[in-house]
């Protein structure tokens, strides 16, 4: 299976994902950040993974602007998996819970976006967690991603 996990990351956390779910999928996996992703690459792949830090409940500017310019059926018969890093809701104070819960998180966000490009969703979006803005990344979440890379591939492959 041809591989490519693409993703934009500000302070690391993102990028350390990315290159733990890139290290676990089946076959050969390219892992790169968005400001190197090729879009006329995406027609020689049969996966693509994509990953941002949600900002303002969205992925990074970057990434919107990836996402914006692939074109319209380019991800025709491609299995995708979307991903974000985030603070959890629930360890915030009111103000801040009451916002996250309001506009939600980035990785739904891109999913639909590879859906709308045509590509096939295999798994759930998800989200890995980091303690405060700029992380570290909450302990077990690097092996946690190892283990999502895994259940992709089982899905992809069903």
């Amino acid at each position: 299976m041809q591989s490519l996990i693409v993703y934009d990351s500000l302070y690391g956390n993102t990028q350390k994902i990315a290159e733990a779910v890139g290290g676990d999928m089946d076959g050969e996996a390219r892992v790169v950040s968005v400001g190197e992703a090729d879009l006329a690459g995406l027609k020689d792949i049969n996966f693509l993974v994509v990953g941002s830090p949600t900002h303002g409940g969205r992925p990074t500017q970057a990434l919107q602007k990836f996402l914006q310019n692939m074109p319209e059926n380019s991800l025709k018969n491609i299995k995708v998996a979307a991903f974000d890093t985030r603070v959890l809701a629930s360890e915030q104070g009111f103000w801040p819970r009451l916002f996250v819960n309001t506009i939600g998180y980035a990785a739904p966000k891109i999913a639909r976006n590879l859906q709308s490009k045509g590509g096939i969703l295999v798994v759930e979006p998800e989200g890995f967690i980091v303690e405060g803005k700029e992380g570290p990344l909450k302990k077990g979440e690097l092996e946690r991603a190892s283990e999502w890379a895994k259940k992709i591939c089982k899905e992809a492959q069903a």
